[in-house]
């Protein structure tokens, strides 16, 4: 994986299950460094290509106990067939990262945005995923699904996500609905653990700036309105896994500082 992007979050917050993380592009052989100060990882690379059982392994033995690594699932799940005649992929790439044993995270489904052009209706895109999922383990996995069509966030798509106790990822994004809106669905966590996405514009972002060393945009008001919604998560015991990515503000690490901040500030 020496090369490919990993993205590495910090637990915070005392005891509280909230997982917040930093966005870094880090060559692998440096996880036993980012693994001594952080709890767990997203791998991005998984999205490209299901890894090598020797890789897998690999993370185990860098990694010390109690180390969640979460992943995408690759795109030839959610984009190139399209949840359809997929098994021999999913079944491939789960019996991988169950590899990971413990140390496994949430598997998370990202899907692109859909426009008209695309002919995919949020009523097709519905059927196909609660087919799906129909398909997925019942036990020994965690799933998230990430829709990025700002209408399709509704409750016909948390019915089903609850039917299979899949979370529905929180993305901030400006095509998205900010926090105070998303929460006003009562439905909206449909699983045991939350999953959110501090994502930023990434194509706006790259017109400013593609060096990931300051930040560039400022951020801080668009966590304060996160804040009361992860603490009413943190209260209810849920576990929450938060993702930052440099495109958010430029520099992702001073936006977990800063988020870790409010959250630790609110609780005192």
């Amino acid at each position: 994986l020496t090369g490919r992007a990993l993205r590495c979050l910090p637990y915070t917050l005392k005891e509280a299950p909230l997982l917040i993380t930093e966005l870094l592009h880090v060559d692998f052989e440096s996880t036993t460094h980012y693994a001594a100060r952080y709890r767990t990882v997203e791998i991005d690379a998984t999205f490209y290509a299901t890894p090598a059982v020797s890789t897998v392994a690999g993370w185990c033995e860098k990694t010390p106990d109690g180390f969640v690594f979460a992943a995408k699932a690759p795109q030839a799940i959610t984009h190139e067939k399209f949840l359809e005649e997929c098994e021999h992929e999913l079944h491939g790439f789960l019996e991988v990262m169950a590899g990971l044993g413990p140390k496994l995270g949430p598997i998370l489904f990202q899907f692109p945005y859909y426009a008209k052009k695309d002919g995919v209706t949020e009523n097709e895109f519905l059927t196909r995923l609660a087919r799906f999922l129909k398909t997925l383990p019942k036990a020994g996995y965690r799933f998230a699904v990430e829709v990025r069509n700002k209408g399709w966030i509704n409750p016909a798509l948390f019915e089903i996500l609850h039917d299979h106790r899949v979370a529905c990822c929180l993305i901030d994004h400006p095509w998205m609905s900010p926090p105070d809106q998303l929460f006003k669905h009562k439905e909206i966590v449909t699983a045991p653990f939350s999953y959110v996405r501090w994502l930023g514009d990434r194509y706006a972002m790259e017109k400013i700036t593609k060096v990931w060393n300051e930040t560039v945009v400022e951020r801080d008001k668009d966590l304060d309105r996160w804040v009361p919604h992860l603490l009413t998560l943190i209260e209810k015991q849920t576990e929450v896994f938060g993702y930052v990515n440099n495109h958010y503000g430029g520099y992702a690490p001073a936006n977990v500082d800063a988020l870790i901040a409010k959250l630790a500030r609110e609780e005192s």
